[in-house]
């Protein structure tokens, strides 16, 4: 049986009224306790601790009949403590004469040791330190201080020591320790972000080097296989052989379209994916490409690196299918010649002999031989001719 809303005379059962009550008394408790977890109400309770504590010590030890002098000196150094924060070497000198004529050694301890923390090993530090430890050694009135054997010299030596050495050791920890959370920060922060740009860069170059081999090698070959088919259709009047010369055509075109909307996607700046393809298999390519090219090498090493090598064959090979897709007839001129430490490569064509099918292209295969070229140390440059054609000059370092 529930009790829930029950009411018996001088006495109340309602649990829900009971639950309420306790909830009400959970959330004002922790409303007070996230008061204090504010920054700024944190602070000024803290403050008010430690003035507090600084008084107590002067308050507590005080005689009777104290000089009227050293309480004001006293109390100058309690409230010097306020200020310790923002003017820590001068919270010091403030402490120091009420440490000395009077009885606010906690002050001065306190306004040591945020000194310490502040500034850690710096000159104003070392001078607190003596300043404090020459108050805690040194007794005022200088009379009894002359007066005290030599035991209690040296007793009061080490407690001096002790007085001023606690302090900096405690603020010397603080502020080691602040230092090595703020270093910890530091290089967490620079080791997520070299991991995210190392990342990138793999990312990166991958990405290009897919987007290259992808215009390098097949829309090479699809272009080749588009203008078969236009041959082809060309050659074939009428029947399933015309019919079958559309189709591959259409599907070619199709496919560059394509082609180059996922290169366009992938295209991204990095390093040099590796030899491919080099400067000796030119001939091969030139027989291969339907293009008549006349070729002039001149002073080419015996030995290329592997890199520059596989930069020229591609160099060549793009621009001999530029040759193919805006250039249908024309004659392309390669002259090759190594001199000054550097390969140069120069591709010339006249204007289109023939109108011929537009073939889509997003130029990234100039941008790619610009990339090349500039990841090598070289350069590139593309300029139209007086006639109509295009030209393509690159330029590769052989010092690699």
């Amino acid at each position: 049986m529930s009790t829930e809303g029950l009411s018996i005379p001088g006495i109340s059962m309602s649990s829900s009224a009971a639950g309420a009550a306790r909830r009400a008394r959970r959330a004002s408790l922790t409303g007070v306790f996230a008061v204090f977890r504010k920054p700024l109400v944190a602070t000024i309770a803290v403050e008010a601790v430690v003035v507090l504590l600084a008084v107590l010590d002067v308050w507590l030890v005080v005689p009777p009949k104290a000089q009227p002098y050293s309480l004001y000196l006293s109390a100058a150094a309690c409230l010097a403590v306020v200020v310790r924060r923002r003017f820590p070497f001068l919270a010091v000198l403030a402490a120091v004469p009420g440490f000395f004529a009077g009885w606010a050694q906690l002050a001065s301890m306190l306004n040591l040791g945020m000194l310490a923390t502040r500034r850690q090993l710096h000159w104003q530090t070392w001078v607190g330190a003596g300043l404090v430890f020459t108050c805690r050694f040194v007794r005022w009135p200088l009379q009894e201080f002359a007066e005290l054997s030599w035991r209690e010299h040296v007793l009061d030596g080490i407690y001096g020591v002790l007085v001023a050495g606690m302090p900096i050791a405690i603020g010397l920890l603080i502020g080691a320790r602040a230092e090595i959370s703020t270093k910890l920060r530091e290089l967490a922060k620079s080791r997520d972000r070299e991991r995210r740009f190392h990342a990138d860069a793999v990312r990166a170059e991958e990405r290009a080097r897919l987007a290259r081999e992808m215009h390098d090698v097949v829309s090479h070959q699809i272009t080749l296989i588009a203008m078969q088919a236009g041959a082809l259709q060309a050659q074939a009047k009428d029947g399933p052989a015309l019919e079958t010369a559309q189709v591959i055509r259409q599907l070619s075109t199709r496919t560059l379209e394509e082609l180059r909307s996922l290169v366009s996607v992938l295209r991204s700046g990095s390093g040099d994916d590796g030899p491919r393809p080099g400067i000796g298999e030119l001939d091969h390519l030139i027989r291969e490409c339907d293009v008549p090219v006349h070729l002039t090498v001149e002073q080419l090493p015996d030995t290329l690196p592997s890199q520059v090598s596989a930069a020229a064959y591609r160099t060549v090979q793009e621009c001999l299918t530029n040759v193919h897709k805006h250039a249908p007839g024309a004659t392309a001129t390669i002259r090759i010649h190594a001199a000054s430490g550097a390969l140069d490569i120069e591709v010339e064509n006249a204007r289109a002999c023939r109108a011929g099918e537009a073939f889509p292209s997003g130029g990234h295969g100039l941008t790619g031989l610009a990339e090349r070229a500039r990841l090598l140390g070289g350069s590139f440059e593309t300029s139209g001719t007086e006639d109509g054609g295009f030209r393509v000059r690159a330029r590769y370092p052989l010092d690699r």
